[in-house]
């Protein structure tokens, strides 16, 4: 991915859960350096992540304590984070609008 919006929002939620920092940080350092073209992509480097409607693929972070929610425009290499949260937060939201 050449650009991921925004790194400050994985940053804000870990100084809140420091139990969640090296997993995001390496969540990122993983998605801005592929090249993922295609959802299938992504599956390939993580085969537990959900695809969503909407270019949406949920990931499981630290085990799946977390989950994290990102939209991507593969053919313009953004990512865009949509919601980081715990189980039982992703469980209150629509994943798939959110």
């Amino acid at each position: 991915m050449k650009r991921i919006f925004a790194k400050s929002t994985l940053r804000l939620y870990w100084l809140k859960h420091a139990d969640s920092e090296q997993y995001l940080k390496t969540w990122y350092d993983t998605a801005i350096s592929s090249n993922w073209k295609s959802p299938n992509d992504v599956k390939k480097t993580y085969a537990n992540a959900s695809i969503l409607k909407s270019g949406r693929i949920v990931f499981n972070i630290k085990g799946n304590s977390y989950r994290l929610i990102v939209k991507f425009n593969f053919e313009k290499q953004w990512a865009f984070i949509r919601f980081i949260g715990t189980h039982a937060e992703y469980d209150k939201i629509n994943a798939d609008t959110i």
